[in-house]
């Protein structure tokens, strides 16, 4: 039976039964998308982005480190001020300092990071754990004698050993953290692993949960997806992927994602293609052609097989319709267009051509398609137009 919704569900969802109790998503591509290397958005951008990821519904987004510039901190201070229904968040070390400049900003909630792995603890801090635990849950009092909430995120959480991460959650709930963080720094996380340790820690602590994941093994939105499976409350994001290094969980593929495996569909993904455009812009950075989603194959087709059934029934070669994120589809003709695919074409374009003419256009097609020329409707209309 032919599904005519405008995506295809995960029918096998329904024997594992897997759908995330509670979540919400906290955009960080302000923050965490502005370290990637050479990427710096102006307070102008900064906005376009909070309003738009705002009007998606995204329920809070992380609009900086105030700490680091003057300008910083007007710009978080600012997006604060907007009005928006989203929660604004900014980042904070373990420094008093820091959740000044944080109450300043008027941010809705803050978060302080503490690097709780051996690694970080020896190369990073030159401190014992207990040093650091001390510091950052002295911060934590301070930000909540001052009537902050809080979120304690723990870097480099997944090399940290689990017992000694269960022990820092613990205190910091003890403290009155409204959410604990593990974020994945080097991405080193696995779905099985990401699921057993949220699971691991939400047995251990009653606070909300937080995953944020980093896309060093290509991993960082189904890693979230599990956490979220686990019981994980709020999941991180950038728009695009981008970050330090491969990045961190892409916005776009967790929001159809969840749509299309859970059914939530509370967000407006109408307008992902034109944040991912807006942010390719700002950043610098080009969205990969077979980028999931938002790439510009995303719903291009071009085997001949293919298309003589695209242009039947969509949905034989699309998951889930373009018009659902905002995109267009492309047929796309060249070596591996078929007769029957190049006949449909070719009518969608409002020609009526004979079977010679059409036998005439399929070579010529295919000699451009092998010579690694890009067919285009314009192209099209030429060889058509050399057949009169």
């Amino acid at each position: 039976m032919i599904n005519m919704s405008n995506y295809s569900k995960n029918s096998l969802m329904q024997f594992i039964n897997p759908k995330p109790d509670d979540i919400e998503i906290c955009d960080v591509t302000l923050r965490d998308g502005e370290q990637t290397p050479g990427v710096v958005f102006s307070r102008e951008e900064k906005i376009v982005i909070a309003e738009k990821l705002d009007s998606i519904g995204i329920e809070a987004i992380e609009a900086g480190f105030p700490v680091v510039s003057e300008e910083e901190e007007a710009t978080v201070r600012e997006i604060a001020h907007l009005g928006l229904d989203a929660r604004i968040c900014c980042l904070a070390r373990s420094v008093a300092k820091d959740i000044d400049v944080a109450l300043r900003c008027d941010v809705d909630f803050v978060s302080i990071f503490i690097a709780t792995s051996d690694l970080h603890l020896k190369y990073k801090y030159h401190k014992t754990f207990e040093e650091a635990k001390s510091c950052a849950l002295d911060v934590l009092d301070y930000a909540k004698d001052h009537g902050l909430t809080v979120r304690f995120a723990a870097e480099d959480a997944t090399r940290t050993d689990i017992n000694i991460l269960k022990s820092i959650f613990k205190s910091a709930e003890e403290h009155g953290a409204d959410y604990v963080s593990i974020a994945d720094t080097v991405g080193i996380l696995s779905p099985r692993t990401a699921f057993y340790l949220v699971s691991e820690i939400k047995k251990t602590i009653r606070t909300k949960v937080c995953i944020h994941c980093h896309n060093d093994l290509g991993m960082a939105v189904a890693n979230t997806i599990s956490g979220a499976e686990a019981g994980a409350f709020q999941l991180h994001t950038t728009i695009n992927g981008i970050g330090e290094r491969c990045g961190n969980a892409s916005l776009e593929e967790l929001l159809v994602s969840l749509r299309v495996q859970y059914g939530i569909e509370r967000y407006d993904i109408s307008q992902i293609v034109e944040l991912s455009g807006l942010v390719e812009q700002y950043s610098g950075i080009p969205v990969p052609r077979i980028k999931p989603i938002v790439g510009a194959n995303a719903f291009s087709h071009e085997s001949g097989i293919h298309v003589a059934a695209v242009l039947e029934e969509p949905m034989t070669y699309e998951l889930f319709a373009p018009e659902m994120v905002g995109a267009k589809r492309e047929i796309i003709v060249g070596k591996h267009t078929g007769s029957k695919a190049l006949k449909g074409v070719v009518q969608k374009m409002g020609y009526d051509l004979t079977n010679e003419q059409m036998c005439v256009l399929l070579d010529k097609v295919k000699k451009c398609g092998e010579a690694k020329r890009k067919v285009t409707c314009d192209r099209l209309s030429e060889f058509i137009s050399e057949l009169e």
